[in-house]
């Protein structure tokens, strides 16, 4: 209700309605007995109401015989001005221009032909009330039919409803369906489900009214904000919501904008009491501008909401004066709203946007998901499903709740909430914190001032190319609005491949079991890849990464916000340094895989024997083999070309290089075996009871979806900790035999 944004209003009202774009008319609208206002079809919510259809006997007026018609709303017959059939239906050719008589109401009204009528539904007629339902309306105008309201504003049957005046419409329906079956005229009921629209403020049931109300030629509006999308003026996000769009612009009907509320931006439009003038100004008149009479009285009405919201993009910005930031800032670059006010807001700031403006109001419009329980529901209060963000950031913190609805939101898909997830995120805020501890305390004694030239190390490489390679996939996925990929990059960055991998790899060299250089090399790496991290990781957890920025730089003069974002750097490239360390890995992976299966402590020190196929892997292992003995915990390494496979060994394959790792003297064979089929046979019997469930179709036919997804999850894991143990039992027993 601002004065700007008021004024705002007024000044498109007047220009739509001297366009001829706005007009009042008697038209049928969403009435709400309960809100006593008419609300536009966006406005409707339906629900399905197991109700019934009632077949009602139509007599002629001259002859013998009927027309049966069928309906789910038998009250509105008392409005009934024709009954329709289809031109082509061969039943009722020649009582086309005849008369039946409406049952109760004692009247004669015509039969019509209508192609809208549907020869297949019921008995191929239809009653058409035209004051109660907006096709018989349109129907009605066509062929200049009467129209009479039975049913005022409160849902009570009028005076034109006979008998059943003063009576509430679901009252008055019950009643008539007794009185039609007591005058014979009720041929047959049968169960029907449809659906029924509601208010969506108070979710009364609507009622169709004829009223003078003001509407908007919304069609050539809508034709251009159409046309807007399908150039690219205007994209969707995500796309698949473009087709709803389109379909919704396309069977748009003149968009009904008057309200009969007591709050709201008042119709900018006066009648004079003397000369009946219909003044419609910007601004409020003293005196009629035909008649010069000061007796002027302002339309009662108000606005519907979303008029004025649907200037929002231009009359923020001071419109229609030509303000410095609406010239700067119109149109916007993106859009981030909900779904669900697709139609309601969006397509129609699209559409005044265009109309006032001349271009479109955003570039972009994402549509984000909405936030559900675990299991896929909505919450509400009753359902107790509720997750309170407040509570969720005083237990696990602010950055660990946005990372986790980062993190799910996926386009196209609802985010699925639980505080076990946002639990999972916190401990990811607790690994970057410990992290940094580690990566302050190395840095501590770091000389940025020293100019020589120190090698990196494949580790430092490696770091530098991978940091690359997220800064990369993060910028992408943010570009694209694919938030959870661009969360999904840096979390597997900094969790699986910064600390996971290259501050363990780097820990000797930190801890003095290296060169000078190598760890002048290290230092070097870090001061630049943990800066950079934190800034691709700011979006996400703002908060951490500014206290660790200010850390980092000893300062708070500098915020993070201000810095700029990382980009990608082509001198960190590095395929060769990623091949050669995820090799490595792989091996290190490897014989952390055996320690598992044989339940080898990992602080048992090993001796393993590596052999490859040619001399340039065999060099390349033994260039980084301290990497394996240390991540691998091993008391030494060889590396032989084509060596012989020993006897009681576990291998495992890297590419084309074996690793022998003796288990025998280290592990008890036979205890361990005993072990493996006693859990082998729990896990067989389990997989069995599982799979049993599935099989059963009582249990697959009542059971609830989550609890059917449970047991399929189940079954899964048995099977692969099945596969696991009998490849393990496998091995142990070929070492025994």
């Amino acid at each position: 209700m601002d004065e700007g944004l008021s004024h705002a209003v007024r000044e498109v009202f007047v220009r739509l309605f001297n366009e001829g774009m706005i007009y009042q008319g008697d038209y049928i609208v969403n009435w709400c007995p309960r809100c006593h206002t008419a609300i536009s079809d966006l406005e409707v919510e339906f629900k399905s109401d197991a109700s019934f259809l009632w077949n009602i006997r139509y007599p002629f007026a001259e002859g013998q015989g009927e027309i049966v018609v069928a309906t789910t709303r038998p009250e509105t017959m008392l409005g009934d001005t024709a009954v329709a059939v289809h031109p082509d239906d061969k039943r009722y050719k020649n009582l086309i221009g005849k008369y039946v008589i409406l049952p109760l109401m004692n009247k004669k009204i015509p039969v019509i032909a209508d192609d809208y009528v549907t020869m297949d539904f019921g008995s191929g007629a239809v009653k058409i009330t035209p004051a109660s339902d907006p096709n018989d309306f349109a129907m009605a105008q066509r062929h200049h039919l009467e129209i009479i309201s039975v049913i005022d504003g409160k849902g009570i049957i009028n005076e034109n409803g006979g008998a059943y005046k003063g009576q509430d419409r679901y009252e008055a329906r019950k009643n008539i369906v007794n009185d039609l079956q007591k005058g014979g005229y009720l041929v047959g009921t049968e169960p029907y489900a449809h659906n029924v629209g509601q208010c969506y403020r108070c979710k009364t049931d609507i009622e169709p009214m004829v009223s003078k109300q003001w509407f908007v030629k919304i069609k050539p509006l809508a034709k251009q904000a159409t046309a807007a999308v399908i150039k690219g003026k205007t994209k969707i996000v995500p796309k698949t919501w473009e087709a709803t769009y389109f379909d919704w612009m396309n069977n748009i009907r003149d968009w009904c904008i008057s309200r009969q509320l007591w709050w709201g931006h008042r119709i900018p439009v006066w009648y004079c009491d003397n000369c009946k003038k219909v003044i419609v100004s910007t601004v409020d008149p003293d005196t009629c501008p035909d008649c010069g009479g000061a007796s002027l009285k302002q339309d009662e009405d108000v606005l519907d909401t979303w008029f004025s919201s649907a200037l929002w993009p231009f009359s923020t910005l001071g419109w229609p004066e030509k303000t410095a930031p609406l010239k700067t800032f119109y149109p916007t670059s993106l859009l981030i709203t909900g779904f669900d006010i697709l139609f309601f807001w969006v397509a129609r700031m699209m559409m005044m946007g265009l109309y006032v403006m001349k271009d479109v109001p955003f570039k972009h419009v994402y549509l984000h998901a909405l936030v559900r329980d675990e299991k896929g529901e909505k919450m509400s209060k009753s359902k107790g499903n509720i997750i309170d963000p407040l509570l969720m950031i005083d237990q696990y913190g602010t950055d660990a709740f946005r990372f986790t609805l980062a993190a799910y939101t996926a386009q196209g898909r609802d985010v699925r909430l639980s505080p076990e997830r946002i639990e999972g995120y916190k401990f990811f805020v607790n690994k970057i914190w410990n992290a940094s501890k580690l990566t302050f305390a190395n840095l501590d004694d770091f000389d940025e001032t020293a100019t020589a030239e120190v090698a990196d190390s494949l580790a430092d490489l490696w770091i530098k190319a991978r940091l690359n390679k997220a800064v990369e996939d993060v910028t992408t996925a943010l570009d694209e609005y694919r938030f959870n990929d661009a969360a999904a990059a840096v979390y597997r960055f900094i969790w699986h491949e910064l600390c996971d991998w290259y501050l363990e790899l780097s820990k000797p060299v930190f801890y003095g079991k290296g060169s000078a250089e190598q760890k002048q090399a290290a230092q070097k790496t870090l001061g630049v890849v943990f800066p950079t991290m934190l800034k691709l990781l700011h979006p996400f957890m703002p908060f951490l990464t500014e206290e660790l920025w200010q850390v980092f730089h000893g300062d708070d003069k500098n915020s993070i916000m201000i810095s700029r974002f990382p980009a990608v750097c082509s001198e960190w490239k590095n395929d060769a340094a990623e091949k050669e360390m995820e090799t490595i890995m792989d091996m290190i992976a490897a014989v952390r895989n055996i320690r598992g299966e044989m339940r080898i402590a990992p602080s048992q020190k090993l001796d393993v024997l590596m052999s490859t196929v040619d001399e340039k892997t065999q060099k390349m292992v033994e260039k980084h083999k301290d990497y394996i003995l240390n991540l691998a915990n091993l008391e030494s390494l060889t590396v032989e070309i084509n060596a012989v496979e020993p006897k009681g060994v576990a291998t495992a394959v890297v590419g084309s290089t074996k690793l022998f790792v003796p288990i025998v003297g280290i592990v008890d064979l036979s205890g361990e075996i005993a072990r493996l089929e006693k859990e082998l046979a729990k896990i067989s019997k389990d997989l069995q009871q599982s799979s049993k469930k599935l099989a059963n179709r009582d249990f697959m036919s009542k059971a609830a979806p989550d609890i059917i997804q449970k047991e399929e999850d189940k079954v899964k894991d048995f099977q692969k900790k099945h596969t696991t143990l009998e490849n393990a039992l496998k091995k142990l027993k070929g070492m025994s035999a």
